[in-house]
């Protein structure tokens, strides 16, 4: 197999031997011991004017080709999520057509399938809490309408206008009495949206999980579970011990989620469910770890999954935020997209030293798919940037 060229910060540049794909099995049963859902990104056309506020023009058949591979190892989609360009690049019109194409696509291929519900079609910065309130509910009815599971994002617009936790506790109560199917709660952390910072009434992470729990215990029927985007573990735990019965952790600590999900038992509360960014670069081995855990062989599932870790801390480096560019990245090299491109143009978010820690560390913990195809187009893309071995 062909060696793969690395470069680092200083220009300097040297070879790496490409390593074989492991050999990994799709299950053959729907896994049982944790819950999963990969967040999945939107694939543009290539040629198409997906230029920095250019609305988004989408190559459909890739975008949906990517959640059936990620159905096939049999984990779930959680769509129209930040990882999806919400608020970089999707417009409100391509996340409209996403939602409705994706739950389609779930039907057809009986796949899972949670999808992003925010207020983000909303054009002015500043609205009322009212107006927050009526802009959620808007697309909650649509996307319970389009038959897909409801993941309830963290809003700009109230993060803008809450002024204290009752604010908070008074829009999601507001907005959760009008569901009908059950509902994940989305607390996204400042690393990746700084406008979201001090999120649920507070700065201090204790008072903000004071809120969420009691929001969480009020709507007991309805809060199926949270997905916790802080980048800390131990904020994680502590809201993961205080969840009533009636609701389960999913991590989205692409830093840590190793450990959050194996946990520490077999009861529900004592591990973590999965829906993670990371995992949409990692459907084989994410899959294949779940299996091991399925057979009661954690051994194994560390050895598959914990390699990993050190390639999702890369891909979700300061600026956090432009981790969507390693997903997309890893999806190129994977085959899985014919260009690296991004809507919004945000292919151009990370250096090629950056990109190429992404490689070796790929290579390195059998994130790569296809590696001679991977290795052609990245050794391909240096050439292209005149750096050649």
């Amino acid at each position: 197999m062909p060696d793969l060229l690395l470069i680092d910060a200083t220009g300097s540049i040297r070879t790496e031997p490409l390593a074989s794909a492991p050999v990994f099995a799709k299950p053959t049963a729907p896994l049982r011991s944790r819950v999963a859902y990969a967040a999945a990104h939107v694939i543009p056309k290539a040629w198409a004017e997906n230029v920095p506020g250019a609305p988004a023009d989408i190559d459909w058949d890739a975008t949906l080709a990517f959640r059936r591979h990620v159905w096939s190892w049999g984990l779930g989609v959680a769509d129209a999520m930040d990882t999806a360009q919400r608020n970089m690049g999707l417009d409100a019109a391509a996340t409209r057509e996403l939602i409705s194409r994706s739950a389609a696509e779930a039907r057809a291929a009986n796949g899972a399938l949670v999808v992003g519900v925010n207020t983000d079609h909303v054009d002015d910065e500043v609205i009322s809490l009212d107006q927050v309130i009526d802009a959620y509910i808007s697309q909650l009815e649509f996307t319970e309408d389009a038959g897909a599971g409801v993941v309830l994002m963290a809003s700009r617009h109230l993060a803008r206008a809450a002024e204290s936790a009752a604010d908070y506790e008074r829009v999601y109560n507001a907005v959760l009495k009008r569901a009908t199917t059950p509902v994940i709660l989305h607390w996204l952390g400042e690393a990746f949206d700084p406008l979201l910072a001090g999120y649920f009434g507070s700065h201090d992470v204790a008072a903000a999980t004071a809120t969420v729990i009691r929001i969480i215990e009020a709507n007991a029927g309805t809060v199926s579970g949270i997905k916790m985007s802080l980048l800390d573990a131990s904020s994680e735990l502590a809201v993961r011990s205080r969840l009533p019965e009636t609701a389960a952790m999913y991590t989205g600590d692409d830093f840590n989620y190793v450990g959050l999900i194996e946990g520490t038992g077999l009861e529900p509360g004592s591990y973590s469910n999965a829906l993670l960014g990371a995992f949409a670069a990692l459907a084989p081995s994410a899959s294949a770890a779940i299996q091991a855990l399925d057979g009661n062989d954690p051994a194994a599932y560390r050895g598959i999954l914990g390699p990993t870790e050190e390639l999702s801390r890369q891909i979700f480096a300061a600026p956090t935020f432009y981790y969507k560019t390693g997903i997309a990245f890893l999806s190129w090299l994977n085959g899985h997209q014919d260009s690296f491109t991004m809507v919004g143009g945000l292919h151009s978010a990370r250096s090629l030293p950056h990109l190429s820690e992404i490689v070796r560390l790929a290579n390195g913990c059998g994130a790569l798919e296809r590696p001679e195809l991977a290795a052609a187009r990245w050794n391909g893309m240096l050439a292209q940037n005149g750096i050649v071995a």
